[in-house]
């Protein structure tokens, strides 16, 4: 299948996404790891925080909360159980934070990857929401590739990789994103990964808050 077949849904918006079957994503490439960054990888993942949201003050919380039910509102088709919709945007808002990512782009990806299908697999192997390939439960995780259908796991490991191709290409969000699609330097991927992302762009007049999460400067947190 050509790979402008596979992307077209996803620029013609969340109606064409329904009828979605197949995962047609590409993977991420084996790559050698320094030992610093295989480390710094491992531990990024083996931090078992729960994610619940903790906000320094009201107005965080309420501004989460007009987030969520946004979201929800945008969600619903693809996901009809309210708890299972909660708990996948708020897991969603958290990884994506945690790892300094704008979390409309990370829902994009997810859009694009599997058509927020927890289960999904690529022809080339890759698994879940954000489509990771098992190799990375070897290099950084518990060397168990089932652990990738779990959601919180998924999500965490998909954060840390786009996080640490971004690292890597200096910043280049448009070459990261063809890295961890395995099409670095082709157009496809990445526009269509920006043209998904803006179905769920959200912003809110006011001031940015304080990072509601220990240890992520303010300045890694996009959209507020």
């Amino acid at each position: 299948m050509r790979r402008r077949s596979v992307l077209l849904p996803a620029l013609l918006g969340p109606a064409s996404w329904m009828a979605a079957t197949p995962a047609h994503a590409g993977g991420q490439l084996e790559e050698p790891l320094v030992d610093s960054v295989r480390t710094a990888l491992s531990s990024a993942i083996a931090n078992s925080a729960p994610p619940i949201p903790d906000f320094p003050d009201i107005d965080v919380r309420l501004r989460y909360l007009r987030w969520l039910g946004a979201m929800s509102n945008r969600l619903r088709r693809r996901k009809v159980d309210w708890t299972e919709r909660k708990e996948f945007l708020q897991t969603v808002w958290y990884e994506s934070r945690r790892a300094g990512l704008d979390t409309g782009l990370v829902l994009g990806l997810i859009q694009v990857e599997s058509a927020f299908r927890k289960f999904a697999v690529s022809p080339v192997g890759a698994r879940g929401y954000m489509q990771v390939m098992p190799f990375w439960t070897r290099v950084i995780g518990n060397g168990d590739p089932s652990v990738l259908f779990h959601m919180q796991t998924n999500l965490r490991f998909g954060c840390v990789i786009l996080r640490h191709y971004i690292d890597r290409e200096r910043g280049d969000l448009y070459m990261a994103l063809g890295r961890y699609n395995g099409s670095r330097g082709r157009p496809q991927y990445p526009n269509a990964v920006f043209a998904a992302a803006k179905t769920w762009e959200w912003q809110e007049a006011g001031p940015v808050p304080a990072s509601p999460i220990p240890g992520v400067p303010p300045e890694r947190v996009p959209g507020g």
